[in-house]
């Protein structure tokens, strides 16, 4: 049985989860938050979302 999760889901709970049960601030959350968007617009953009999908194929192969 497959189940198929976005990244951006399980990535979410991670963060849930820092901020409920490690005690991380809200803000600090929203401040890497806002960190990976600004570095989503930058020349490392290509190279994070290729190692994305190494990692994800790693965990997950078809």
């Amino acid at each position: 049985m497959n189940v198929t999760l976005p990244l951006v889901v399980v990535l979410g709970a991670g963060v849930w989860t820092a901020v409920k049960l490690l005690g991380i601030r809200l803000w600090v959350a929203a401040l890497i938050a806002l960190f990976g968007f600004y570095l989503a617009g930058t020349f490392l953009a290509p190279v994070i979302e290729e190692t994305t999908r190494t990692g994800v194929t790693a965990v997950n192969p078809k």
